[in-house]
């Protein structure tokens, strides 16, 4: 298996990320323009490290899923707020064929962990996806399992935060079928770039609106 592990200024809680991948599978470290020698720390680490210069939430989990391999890609994010190692049932999920697209439903564990307002903008957008795919899906987080194949069928465009949800909408267009599996949300290491502001979850939100407001695109649907 093979772990995206988007990347921007996380030294502090790549140690703690690497060491939690499962035994056997590969972390990709996609390093989105950090200055405090993220990039180098996680190559000492054995991590395969990528480099995606342009900004933005998608344009690193989409160079880290190209630079895959592996029949089934994981994403995680990679400021120690989830542990990898729980991807593990993840994968069994979609081994097994039980699942196309599988999501972890985040439980936030100690204050701080997920912030009032972010929480709120990730359940109002849970409540248009439903309106939009007919997904009852409580949480639209960065922890998930798919085939890659089936991933690079989906044609995802945006580069921004509205990836993860546009890889849902586009899966539920395409029939998939979409599992949530509940995970404990840690509060992260670091300051967080989109979730820690009410600016930066505004910025998150409006990207995923416009998603939401595309006209279904024809993917693939092999799985």
């Amino acid at each position: 298996m093979d772990v995206v592990l988007p990347c921007l200024d996380e030294a502090a809680a790549l140690p703690w990320v690497l060491e939690r991948i499962p035994p056997g599978w590969r972390a990709i470290v996609v390093d989105n323009g950090s200055t405090d020698g993220s990039a180098a720390l996680a190559h000492r680490l054995g991590a395969t490290v990528v480099t995606e210069e342009r900004r933005g939430f998608g344009a690193a989990c989409h160079t880290g899923l190209l630079a895959a391999s592996a029949d089934i890609v994981c994403f995680c994010d990679c400021d120690a707020s989830l542990d990898p190692a729980l991807l593990v049932p993840f994968t069994d999920q979609v081994a097994r064929g039980e699942a196309d697209l599988v999501l972890g439903r985040r439980r936030p564990q100690g204050r701080g962990a997920w912030p009032p307002h972010a929480r709120a903008g990730n359940l109002a957008l849970a409540r248009m996806l439903r309106r939009r795919t007919g997904l009852r899906l409580h949480d639209l987080g960065p922890m998930r399992a798919a085939r890659r194949t089936a991933l690079l069928g989906l044609g995802l465009t945006d580069r921004r935060s509205g990836y993860p949800l546009q890889m849902v909408v586009r899966a539920a267009d395409a029939g998939w079928r979409v599992r949530e599996s509940e995970v404990p949300y840690l509060p992260r290491a670091g300051k967080s770039k989109v979730t820690g502001t009410w600016r930066g979850t505004w910025h998150a939100v409006r990207d995923m609106r416009a998603v939401l407001a595309e006209a279904p695109a024809p993917v693939a649907v092999t799985r």
